[in-house]
């Protein structure tokens, strides 16, 4: 097992540190799977006998995140050798046995103890309650996780209702991790989730939207959508998508099927590590069909169902507490995905501004995978992309020729025709007719006049 990098390297002092003291330590929970198997683990945690209190006075500077469950974390500050500081933590957590989750999600009680294997008994999965002596490297496996781990199973440690009635959001991470590791789901355990689904409403709204940006976000976005679908939980956390299964699309357009299968193919698309935004921009971009659907003589429509989709996702966005900024770009990404229908066709100050919206990458990566997911033509994406990035940004956003300042200074008097006349300017600008700040106002000129004209024939 490589426990080389700096992470695993500080795990292991806090491990050794605490061993010096008397007390036993192992690395635990996901660390320890994912070392298993052969991956570099994003953080490391430490489970040992030694309480809180102890764990602080070993170290001189630790956080106590959560002392009465056992927490705390032990901070990694230090020169890199480079002007850099690593700056991090590792998390330690005293061995404890919980009493009751009344709340559906923290212990009434917890008792600590110095057993680990008492410990184990209280995690979520049998692939996560693996222990590692990081000094030995052997592995301490009370629950049967590393045959789990072969096998390519998902399973409740004990009981699956009990395990899910402590923390109502161990059902969404059963699925998370399937649909990561391309495992199945232990028979027990997934009937659990099926019957306890409903009361995934016990988990906030903020730890309900950080599991699905995960399934959405680690490279296997579909296969967590289905087994979300599978359990029962997809019409519970996400309403509105499991209304697309069955809804019809015109085939010429749509030869892959309903809206839900188009919606799987973009989402199996969806790499590891892309935009959370864009993940959403994705699994929403047609959330609008379904209450739009319609049979029309000539073929199936989904009238302004972009307009009535962007409504859905700010809704979808909100309840899901996603920051400002992230909603304007969701709803940005839904609003604007059928313009490429039109790009070929725009005049150049209209194309120019479609480039303009924030992140247009993010817009160009959903309208292709939109193509993929259908009927597989990607001219329209093709001529975008060229253009795009061909386009220099000063000719994408250049500086104005004119403002308001100089319309007052040149005698005009501010009201509704300014934007008129800066946006007439502007349009000018961008289709290249003109190119200097006179042309600029002989423009205005002759939209006066004819401002005037119509007033007085009015």
């Amino acid at each position: 097992m490589d426990l080389s990098s700096d992470k695993a390297q500080q795990a292991t002092r806090v491990v050794r540190e605490l061993r010096e003291r008397g007390f036993s330590a192992y690395l635990a929970g996901g660390c320890v799977r994912d070392l298993v198997l052969g991956c570099e683990p994003a953080d490391y945690d430490v489970a040992t006998s030694a309480t809180p209190h102890e764990v602080m006075s070993v170290f001189p500077r630790t956080y106590a995140v959560g002392a009465q469950f056992g927490v705390v974390l032990v901070p990694v500050l230090r020169d890199g050798g480079n002007g850099e500081r690593a700056n991090y933590a590792i998390e330690v957590a005293t061995f404890r046995s919980d009493g009751l989750y009344s709340d559906g999600r923290h212990p009434d009680q917890v008792h600590f103890s110095g057993e680990a294997r008492l410990d184990v008994q209280r995690r979520d999965f049998t692939i996560n309650g693996l222990l590692l002596d990081p000094l030995s490297q052997e592995v301490l496996d009370f629950v049967g996780g590393r045959q789990d781990l072969e096998q390519g199973i998902v399973r409740a440690i004990g009981q699956p209702h009990e395990r899910f009635s402590e923390d109502k959001l161990r059902m969404l991470r059963a699925v998370r991790f399937a649909a990561r590791f391309g495992y199945r789901i232990e028979t027990q355990t997934f009937d659990a989730i099926r019957e306890l689904a409903g009361e995934i409403h016990q988990v906030s709204h903020e730890r309900i939207r950080d599991e699905i940006l995960k399934m959405l976000t680690e490279g296997h976005a579909r296969q967590a959508f289905e087994l979300l679908d599978e359990t029962g939980l997809l019409e519970q956390v996400l309403p509105e998508v499991k209304k697309m299964q069955g809804v019809e699309q015109p085939p010429q357009f749509h030869p892959e099927g309903d809206v839900w299968i188009h919606t799987l193919m973009l989402l199996e698309g969806l790499p590891a590590g892309c935009s959370k935004t864009l993940a959403l921009g994705v699994l929403l971009h047609d959330v609008g069909k379904p209450p739009t659907f319609r049979r029309a003589p000539d073929r199936i429509r989904f009238d302004q169902h972009d307009e009535v989709g962007t409504r859905m996702a700010e809704e979808i966005c909100r309840r899901f507490r996603l920051s400002n900024e992230e909603t304007e770009q969701v709803c940005a990404l839904v609003a604007n995905h059928m313009r490429f229908g039109n790009v070929m066709r725009m005049k150049e100050s209209k194309l120019k501004r479609f480039f303009r919206l924030p992140r247009f990458e993010e817009h160009m990566e959903l309208h292709r995978l939109d193509c993929l997911g259908s009927h597989r033509d990607l001219s329209l994406y093709d001529f975008a992309k060229e253009k795009f990035q061909a386009m220099p940004a000063e000719q994408i956003r250049p500086a104005p020729l004119i403002t308001g300042h100089d319309l007052i200074a040149a005698g005009y008097k501010p009201g509704p025709q300014f934007k008129e006349f800066l946006t007439a300017v502007e349009d000018a600008q961008l289709e290249g007719t003109i190119k200097t700040k006179e042309e600029a106002m002989e423009l205005v000129r002759g939209k006066n006049a004819s401002f005037s004209a119509g007033e007085s024939n009015s």
